[in-house]
């Protein structure tokens, strides 16, 4: 994901005009970001297996909806505090309801399963199966609407979904299409990432670099705590809280959400290039934070008790 966005980015910075110039394929790769996330939305929801256990689906479900509620709630309180076209001065210039509510409803999926096969049991490696249903801007053009900070025609919320419907469908229909569809989607990520980072300023990430490190952190915080709770009282399966840590970070697609958004509601248009910035960079930080607090949270978690001191009674003779 990062590494091809940093590149769109550098081509964009010193060649804005390469799509127009190349045309054909190459502008198409380089302005394709919503074709190429429609097949990449259609492919993850193909790869959502509703035949899974009740503590699996359980599991899944429950840290979806506790990361979507919290980000929901972030935003309710980010629309009542922050100017609808976000923060324009300051230190936290570029901070918006739209970039807390993207960097935060999203969970890194695959980033999830494997720290969950180091750590976790198998029903927690195999709880990101409903994960995949943050994917796309479905869920933020709800909790951006819920809060009251955009409105979007009902038509789009379809538009939005209905890749995601039909590929759901079809691989929950054909186990051989599932798993065709599966393998691309993380083939699809760095055309994306390309695509997205042709659409960003290097000028943009440079003021946003501390800020969206802060981002970083903050989602951890903010979505890890509750995302804990919610492991150990409510997810079942015998949850020591690891499981919550694993899912506090921010997925890639994430990223993508401002442009999608803007796309469909023209208030954010221009909140694009810094809005992709931080959430980036917060991809970025939670991405390498999430495994060390989750490797460590796991060592804490399941210290082994210091054994206690029995006086031994030596046999009898008789």
């Amino acid at each position: 994901m990062l590494v091809p966005l940093f590149i769109g980015a550098v081509i964009n910075t010193f060649y804005p005009d390469a799509a127009g110039y190349f045309g054909s394929f190459t502008s198409g790769i380089i302005k394709g970001t919503v074709p190429i996330l429609g097949v990449w939305f259609f492919c993850m929801g193909a790869t959502i297996q509703l035949r899974a256990s009740g503590v699996v689906l359980k599991k899944s479900g429950t840290l979806v909806v506790v990361k979507t509620l919290t980000a929901w709630l972030v935003a309710l309180i980010a629309a009542h505090f922050i100017p609808l076209s976000g923060i324009q001065s300051g230190f936290f210039t570029g901070i918006s309801t739209l970039v807390l509510a993207s960097s935060m409803n999203m969970t890194n999926g695959g980033l999830y399963a494997s720290l969950m096969q180091q750590y976790g049991s198998k029903e927690d490696s195999a709880a990101f199966v409903l994960m995949s249903i943050e994917s796309g801007p479905l869920l933020t053009m709800v909790i951006l609407g819920s809060a009251g900070v955009a409105s979007f025609e009902p038509r789009l919320f379809l538009g939005a979904v209905l890749p995601f419907i039909v590929g759901f469908i079809l691989g929950n229909l054909d186990e051989e299409l599932r798993e065709f569809f599966g393998r691309a989607v993380p083939a699809l990520i760095p055309f994306f990432a390309f695509s997205l980072g042709s659409a960003i300023d290097l000028s943009v990430i440079k003021h946003t670099g501390l800020l969206g490190i802060l981002l970083g952190v903050g989602v951890i915080i903010v979505t890890g705590i509750p995302l804990i709770l919610a492991d150990k009282f409510i997810g079942g399966g015998g949850g020591d809280g690891t499981a919550g840590i694993a899912a506090s970070s921010s997925a890639g697609a994430a990223a993508a959400t401002p442009f999608l958004i803007a796309g469909m509601n023209p208030i954010f248009k221009s909140q694009v290039a810094s809005a992709t910035a931080l959430v980036a960079t917060a991809v970025i930080v939670t991405s390498i934070l999430v495994p060390i607090i989750t490797a460590l949270w796991a060592k804490w978690a399941r210290r082994e008790l210091p054994p206690t001191d029995i006086a031994v009674v030596p046999p009898s003779p008789l």
